[in-house]
């Protein structure tokens, strides 16, 4: 056969062709696979096992200069001088109110918070507790009304529904308290991990997460 054109493809080759030439095929060239290394480990046999027996040791690997970096962390947070330590969560709700109510507007200012600076979140947090912030206050406020308290956090009016939806939720299924599983918070309308972990952690007094 003559020479091909430029734009034609080459035809596959087969293996005899390919010995017969030589091994040269005129195909696009395979991609190369690297090799790597694997650590095989085998459990010791009964023979093996005792005082004196060694188990392979998986090889150890830590990211470079981590403890410096956790040096600088700890120095640059030992003043607690950012806005989340005076407006986070743990400041937003009323400390004289019932348990149940108290883990509710944790729930709630975790949910505005959201991409929301703490400082709007917690003068949102403000004006709803000024009014009474309970299950059957949130249920018994017109959306308009609602969506004027909490203006402007990010993204308010979706906020303004999720909050209708969970608290309705609460009511009818948890007696008015927030679910005390990340399983049952991650479930609730606008409530994402992070919020769930959160509120484990501030309303519940559980370590969940990290």
């Amino acid at each position: 056969a003559g020479p091909r054109g430029a734009g034609e493809e080459a035809a596959p080759v087969r293996k005899g062709e390919a010995n017969a030439e030589g091994k040269k095929s005129h195909g696009p060239a395979k991609r190369q696979r690297k090799t790597q290394k694997l650590s095989v480990a085998y459990e010791a046999s009964d023979n093996e096992k005792g005082e004196g027996a060694k188990l392979p040791e998986a090889p150890g690997w830590e990211p470079p200069d981590w403890q410096q970096q956790l040096v600088n962390i700890r120095t640059m947070r030992s003043g607690k001088d950012a806005p989340v330590d005076q407006l986070g969560a743990e400041h937003c709700y009323d400390p004289s109110a019932p348990p149940k109510v108290r883990r509710y507007q944790v729930l709630l200012s975790l949910m505005l918070s959201s991409q929301t600076k703490d400082q709007v979140t917690a003068g949102a947090m403000e004006r709803l507790r000024a009014r009474g912030l309970t299950v059957d206050s949130i249920l018994q406020t017109d959306d308009s009304t609602l969506g004027a308290l909490i203006y402007p956090v990010g993204f308010w009016r979706s906020k303004v529904k999720f909050i209708k939806q969970t608290s309705a939720i609460l009511q009818q299924r948890y007696g008015g308290d927030i679910p005390s599983s990340v399983a049952e918070l991650v479930a609730l309308p606008g409530v994402g991990p992070k919020m769930a972990h959160l509120a484990m952690a501030v309303a519940w007094g559980a370590v969940s997460g990290i």
